[in-house]
């Protein structure tokens, strides 16, 4: 059982600064933050969830059953992540590759308390044997909230995993696979990284966030690791019977001049290649949302729709369905993941190629985050646009990819990658 109650609050903005530095206190942290952007979909302005009351942290191994199994005895609201090295639990795969992070594969916790903000109200839903907090949380956050200074590493020396001309080969690679048949299209991932460094997670979120406004920014710890992702993408989203996939394929640098900024937005809409690659994707989720779907209900709403953020402007398209009311939401997310847009088609054999070509193990980069509700709805993002955080190894990471096609040219998707890479560089060397 949870208690519910709710307050106004005049600087919301301030409110919110305060609420997460108030969660620092706590091992387990969800933060998820819609920066203003109020979609059709949209449900929160910002929500938060700290101090687990249960927890399940896995291996890829039996996973999504294990999770299944704790979802329906929570009956409750759980938050966590989902690692792309699940798929070797969907399928017959492995990850073999580098990894410098150490998350689990997938971890979830049941939350002592859960603190949502739609418009200037805040809504306290906590466990009843926490119930007498609610005030007094509330008073703190309010007021001033002080914190010692961590130690930082100045002058941070960012690394990359594959030089340029290594990155060239493997596209070639992953071309004559395009060119040979195998596949039609993959996503195609690089990580730079920095060893033996501290960062500050909560301001490093902060600048990342102030940079990029995200309608998915998450802030995630799990004892001592982090998750900082300024995340533009929707995985997917169960709203009663009604399933929602917004992938995003298509990217284009921002202009400082106005009628720069619109011709980049016009020649994002009439790019071949990138409309080529946003409805390749698109036909593969609705083949994903299809396999637990009601029969005819997959649609598109949205195809190749430009939206724009503060660094970039993306080509974004909405594929809708329904599913019956007695299907589980653990099956309808294992049915579909990992998401195409971080993947390719056909699914598996670009999944396999992704692993043979790339020289990292992706983990929680190209997972996602998110919470499953008490009736069985959930709404995760995809961490893309993040940093990672290894505070016991003093290892940071972030990845950033693109999806190659037979029209693929690498230096362009060279460009690309550092295109999206640039706020995490720039917060992290800044």
């Amino acid at each position: 059982m949870r208690i519910s109650a709710s307050f106004t609050v005049s600087d919301i903005q301030k409110f919110k600064e305060r609420l997460l530095l108030w969660a620092q206190q706590f091992e387990e942290i969800v933060w998820l933050d819609s920066n203003g952007h109020t979609g059709k979909y949209s449900s929160f302005d910002a929500l938060l969830a700290v101090d687990a009351l249960t927890t399940i942290k896995t291996d890829s191994d039996k996973a999504f059953d294990k999770l299944r199994e704790f979802q329906e005895q929570a009956k409750d609201y759980i938050f966590g992540y989902l690692s792309y090295d699940l798929k070797n639990d969907i399928e017959r795969l492995s990850s073999k590759n580098n990894d410098g992070l150490g998350f689990s594969d997938l971890f979830f916790f049941q939350p002592k308390k859960i603190i949502k903000i739609t418009g200037n109200t805040v809504y306290f839903e906590y466990l009843l044997m926490v119930d007498d907090e609610v005030q007094s949380d509330f008073e703190l956050i309010s007021n001033e909230i002080k914190v010692e200074e961590e130690a930082v590493t100045e002058n941070i020396k960012i690394k990359l995993r594959v030089f340029k001309d290594e990155y060239f080969q493997q596209v070639r690679k992953m071309l004559s696979h395009i060119h040979r048949g195998d596949i039609y299209e993959a996503n195609f991932c690089q990580e730079f990284y920095a060893e033996d460094t501290q960062i500050n997670p909560f301001k490093t979120y902060q600048k990342l966030n102030k940079i990029s406004e995200a309608p998915f920014a998450s802030y995630l710890r799990v004892y001592d690791r982090y998750l900082l992702s300024a995340s533009p993408e929707r995985y997917l989203r169960k709203d009663g019977p009604k399933l929602i996939s917004q992938p995003i394929k298509g990217t284009a640098k921002r202009a400082e001049n106005a009628e720069e900024d619109e011709r980049l937005i016009e020649a994002l809409k009439n790019d071949p290649k990138e409309r080529a690659e946003n409805i390749m994707i698109v036909d593969l989720v609705r083949n994903d949302l299809s396999k637990s779907a009601l029969k005819g209900s997959v649609g598109v709403e949205e195809l190749c729709e430009v939206y724009t953020f503060e660094q970039v402007h993306q080509m974004i398209s909405t594929v809708v369905a329904h599913v019956a009311a007695d299907v589980n939401p653990v099956d309808v997310i294992r049915q579909s993941f990992p998401m195409g847009s971080m993947t390719g088609a056909p699914k598996v054999s670009a999944m396999k190629i992704i692993e043979e070509l790339e020289a990292f193990k992706r983990g929680l980069y190209s997972g996602a985050v998110g919470y499953f509700t008490p009736e069985g709805n959930f709404d995760f993002n995809v961490v893309i646009r993040s940093i990672l955080y290894n505070a016991a190894q003093k290892y940071v990471s972030y990845s950033v990819g693109g999806a190659i096609t037979a029209k693929a040219i690498p230096e362009k998707e060279y460009e690309e990658c550092l295109l999206k890479a640039k706020a995490m560089r720039e917060v992290l060397e800044g």
